[in-house]
C-alpha cells in the first residue's frame, strides 16, 4: 500500500489523496513517484471520468521538501534527487493535464512551491476561504518546477507571473481568484463538499469532449488562428464517432437530457 499518496475510483470519480499531513504533505522522490503511480493507474481506468486532487491534514502541500533535500550529503547527490524527484512529478502532472477527465483540485491550507504548480495543475481549483497560496521558490534559493513556469504566465499574464514568482507574495484565497489563479472560494467547511459535486458533474459528462477541450487548450499557446482551427475541426469531426455525441444529439431532438457514458 502507498505510504504518501492514496488513490481510488469512487463510482467514476478518481480520488487522489496527498498523504503527508505531519510533513505537510512535502513532496520527496517517493512521494513524487506514488502520485505519478496515482494519476497512471486512473488514468488508465475507463471507468474514471472525474480526478479530484485532495490532501489529508491542515496544508495542500507545501512543496519539496527541503528536509529531504538537506540530508542529502554533497551538491551532485542532491542535484540527482531533484532529477529523479521533478521526474515522477512531472509526469504526475502530464498524465493530469492530457488525459481525457477533467481534473479539480481542492486546496486548503496553504499551497506552497510544488503544491502552488501542482494546483495550478487542475482543470478547476477550488479552495477554502483560509487557503493561502505562495511560489515561494526563490526564498529558499530554489528555481520553479511542476509546470508553474507555463502554467502561471497562461493564466495570470506575465507580469503578474513575474511578481509572483520573483516577489514570492502570499495570496489570499479571494485574492487568487481576483486574478483568475484558481477558479472558485467556498467556505472552509463546504470545500470537501462542493468539489465532489463539481467531480459528480463531470464524471456524468461527455468525456471524449472534455478531453478535446482539455487538448485544445494546451495546444492554443502554440499554434496560429488557422492551425488552431484545423485541429478544431479534427476534433469535431471525431466527436462525430463518439457515442456521446450520438447521445447529446438524440437527447436534443427528443427533447430530453441527456445520459453520457464517456464513450
Amino acid at each position: 500500500m502507498p505510504d504518501f499518496v492514496q488513490h481510488e475510483n469512487d463510482n467514476g470519480v478518481g480520488i487522489i489523496t496527498l498523504d503527508r499531513p505531519e510533513a505537510n504533505n512535502a513532496l520527496h522522490a517517493e512521494a513524487a513517484r506514488e502520485l505519478w503511480e496515482a494519476t497512471t493507474e486512473l488514468g488508465e481506468d475507463p471507468d474514471v471520468r472525474a480526478i479530484v486532487l485532495r490532501a489529508n491534514g491542515k496544508m495542500f502541500c507545501s512543496g519539496g521538501d527541503l528536509k529531504y533535500m538537506v540530508a542529502k550529503e554533497n551538491r551532485a547527490a542532491l542535484a540527482k534527487a531533484l532529477k529523479v524527484t521533478t521526474t515522477y512529478f512531472h509526469a504526475a502532472i502530464s498524465r493530469l493535464t492530457r488525459g481525457n477527465a477533467p481534473v479539480v483540485m481542492a486546496v486548503q491550507g496553504a499551497a506552497a512551491g510544488g503544491g502552488f504548480s501542482l494546483a495550478l495543475a487542475g482543470d478547476i481549483v477550488i479552495a477554502a476561504e483560509s487557503a493561502k497560496f505562495k511560489m515561494a521558490y526563490t526564498a529558499s534559493g530554489i528555481s520553479p518546477d511542476g509546470g508553474s513556469t507555463w502554467f502561471l504566465p497562461r493564466l495570470v499574464g506575465m507580469r503578474v507571473a513575474q511578481k509572483l514568482a520573483l516577489e514570492n507574495p502570499t495570496l489570499t484565497a479571494r485574492e487568487a481568484v481576483e486574478i483568475n489563479l484558481i477558479s472558485e472560494v467556498v467556505p472552509d467547511d463546504e470545500l470537501e463538499k462542493t468539489v465532489m459535486a463539481k467531480a459528480r458533474r463531470f464524471a456524468d459528462g461527455p468525456t471524449c469532449a472534455f478531453g478535446s477541450v482539455k487538448s485544445l487548450f494546451a495546444e492554443t499557446w502554440a499554434n496560429g488562428l488557422e492551425q488552431q482551427m484545423e485541429l478544431e475541426t479534427l476534433s469535431l469531426a471525431a466527436s462525430a464517432r463518439t457515442a456521446d455525441m450520438n447521445e447529446g444529439l438524440t437527447a436534443f431532438s427528443a427533447k430530453r437530457t441527456p445520459v453520457f457514458k464517456g464513450k
